[in-house]
């Protein structure tokens, strides 16, 4: 991590969104030391229930046994084993077994949507979520989630989209709030030209989020150029000097 993007980027972010929330991000590491390793858990944790600790300046480290849900497991990367009645839990369920959660209307949707989404293996033992201002030099992050409210979600969102020509250049992919923060932002660097993805859509996350918040996961190439085009976009104009002012108050 480049020491002096890290200060740039805490420079302007302070000037052009006053009071905002700063980022997170996250990585993989074979070492839990750049975090504290959270404890397995018996019972369901969101993970955003643990990224509220991050979000307040605290880094963690979690594995496939720290993971409190399932579905975080999977679009973490730790879980390669097909989850038995997976299609049914996020639909209409087993009567008399499972009650389903009905975020898809049948288990054969589910299975659709499945085969666009393929599984991915971690490539690293633990992955570590940081907030911005606490990381290192050897810190090497992989995407920067930002938790926004809507006239920060729109200063970024036109930010991404500055230096684009393709109007899909920020996507919002169905899926889990975990895999709007790392699933899908991490198989975006795979692309020559990575989007950001807006997310926070999943309701059995929302609870562990401010009412008035959606996430906003850029990937790393991608942020890099966010930061240079900050001071030659709309953020030094007039107009976005109003919304900056409302920020500020």
């Amino acid at each position: 991590m480049d020491m002096e993007l890290k200060e740039r980027f805490l420079e302007r972010w302070n000037k052009y969104f006053p009071k905002a929330e700063l980022p997170i991000v996250f990585y993989y590491s074979d070492q839990p030391d750049q975090g504290e390793l959270l404890k397995p858990s018996t019972d369901w944790r969101c993970l955003f229930a643990d990224l509220a600790r991050v979000r307040n300046g605290k880094s963690i480290a979690l594995d496939a046994v720290s993971i409190g849900c399932g579905g975080a497991k999977k679009y973490l990367g730790y879980d390669l084993e097909p989850r038995q009645y997976f299609e049914n839990f996020l639909s209409d369920g087993i009567p008399g077994k499972m009650e389903g959660i009905r975020f898809k209307k049948s288990p054969e949707l589910v299975r659709i949507v499945s085969k666009h989404q393929p599984e991915f293996s971690a490539p690293g033992k633990y992955i570590i979520f940081k907030r911005w201002d606490a990381l290192q030099t050897d810190d090497k992050p992989l995407a920067v989630i930002f938790f926004a409210i809507p006239d920060v979600l729109s200063g970024l969102y036109g930010l991404a989209n500055f230096d684009e020509p393709d109007p899909n250049s920020v996507i919002a992919p169905s899926g889990s709030g975990c895999s709007s923060i790392v699933y899908f932002p991490y198989h975006e660097l795979e692309s020559d030209h990575p989007r950001a993805v807006i997310g926070m859509f999943d309701i059995s996350a929302r609870p562990f989020a401010p009412p008035a918040t959606l996430t906003f996961a850029v990937p790393w190439p991608k942020f890099l150029r966010m930061v240079q085009n900050m001071d030659e976009s709309f953020l030094i104009t007039e107009q976005w000097n109003q919304i900056r002012i409302r920020l500020n108050r």
